[in-house]
């Protein structure tokens, strides 16, 4: 079968790499791709906003199944449009994408079927969220409305940089904003916790741990993601039942009631307080770098769980994963969340060795004249599946020592919490 992949990150070229195991598949087309998926995939430069060209070129060259990879298009609408063709896609239709796509859309149905989240105001302009600030206690959570990449979300220790954080939201800094969301700040350890859906039924898809601000010992700004570890320490089957009932089924009920249904990967961004989970936000994807974490523990072909999960028979599809951790280490580009300088060379990229059970992904990269070039904030994804973290953590930093690249930086500090030096 032919499959196609939208999307140009590290969880496409995750994605690529899993699906080409399978001996299902005779092809593979990239949208866009990247320098990694070039080598398993054809990578196709189509605009993406424009449905109609992407599904004449799936009709013209017969492809049989789409993963939508990025939030984006999912929000916009991409699986409606497709479906509406009888193409197979992978993915949440436009309403039970709002889960993402508006912050808000999911606090209210959090607030409607009692779903454990922070306490919260919607505020419709800056005048109403600043006079909320006066009365709010410190640290506080500003978070914009709408699609952010990941960098919507504002942690403030003060009234000034709450103040700074809903000017920038509605000065237009993530697309125009009518609303804006603040949040009482919940003290206690993140956690991911994965799903996957056929609109029937849903699965568990492991967990993870990302580390989202840009410097070491979880400080500086907020990112899509400095790396990842797999499964996350905090996971028991008390805290799972907890989420699943208090979370995940309250939240399908909400979509239910709305008429529609889930298909594809949810990803619970969950802040766990005294063993009691709380839902800080869902992504309608699978997350970036969790999915280069957890892709590689993967035993089941995933060819099988997509096809099950658009015929809604995923419970005749088990689900078996390799009994190994996983780290990821993500290399950036310097100066990355902010400015950042593009199309620079990665030389030493060739020298990079990958024993098994070790994976390098890319993610903003291009290839130019047989080099590899760095084009995007977030470039590369050493990934390492070991019984012990400190042997993965071992592994990666040699590759990245192979690496030597000038123009890059990471964090050393992934997986602290369960890395025992």
């Amino acid at each position: 079968m032919k499959v196609g992949i939208i999307g140009s990150g590290g969880r496409e070229h995750a994605l690529c790499h899993s699906i080409k195991k399978s001996d299902k598949i005779d092809k593979i087309f990239c949208f866009p791709g990247n320098a990694g998926t070039e080598n398993l995939a054809e990578n196709i430069n189509l605009d993406l906003k424009n449905f109609e060209n992407l599904k004449n070129f799936i009709v013209e060259k017969n492809i049989d199944l789409i993963v939508v990879g990025p939030e984006q298009p999912l929000v916009e609408g991409i699986v409606d449009y497709l479906e509406k063709f009888n193409i197979k896609v992978f993915g949440p239709n436009k309403i039970a994408s709002q889960l993402e796509g508006s912050k808000i859309f999911t606090k209210q149905i959090c607030e409607k079927f009692n779903i454990p989240t922070a306490k919260f105001g919607i505020f419709p302009n800056r005048d109403e969220a600043k006079s909320y600030l006066n009365k709010s206690k410190y640290p506080i959570v500003i978070k914009a409305d709408n699609l952010a990449a990941g960098k919507g979300v504002y942690i403030a220790k003060s009234y000034s940089e709450a103040e700074d954080a809903i000017d920038e939201i509605f000065n237009g800094k993530f697309g125009k904003a009518e609303k804006v969301l603040i949040e009482e700040f919940l003290a206690g350890e993140e956690m991911s916790y994965f799903t996957i859906h056929d609109g029937k039924i849903f699965k568990n898809f492991e967990t993870a741990q990302d580390h989202k601000r840009v410097l070491e010992g979880d400080k500086g700004k907020n990112t899509g993601g400095m790396g990842c570890y797999s499964p996350s320490r905090l996971i028991n089957d008390e805290l799972e039942k907890k989420i699943i009932n208090k979370i995940i089924k309250p939240t399908l009920k909400g979509l239910a009631e709305l008429g529609t249904e889930y298909k594809g990967f949810l990803y619970a961004g969950l802040m766990i307080v005294d063993d009691e989970p709380y839902l800080i936000e869902y992504n309608v994807r699978m997350g970036d770098p969790e999915c280069q974490t957890i892709l590689p523990k993967l035993k089941t072909d995933i060819i099988d769980i997509f096809i099950s999960c658009c015929n809604r028979k995923l419970n005749e599809t088990k689900i078996d994963w390799h009994n190994k951790n996983s780290l990821c280490f993500v290399i950036c580009s310097k100066g990355y969340p902010d400015e950042y300088q593009k199309n620079i060379e990665i030389e030493n990229i060739n020298k990079i060795i990958q024993n098994k059970d070790e994976y390098m992904f890319h993610a903003g990269t291009i290839q130019k004249n047989n080099k590899i070039y760095a084009v995007g904030g977030r470039v590369l994804n050493f990934v390492t599946l070991s019984e012990e973290f400190k042997d993965a953590q071992i592994k990666i930093f040699k590759n990245i020592e192979l690496l030597n690249w000038d123009s890059g930086f990471f964090r050393k500090d992934i997986g602290y919490k369960v890395i025992k030096e």
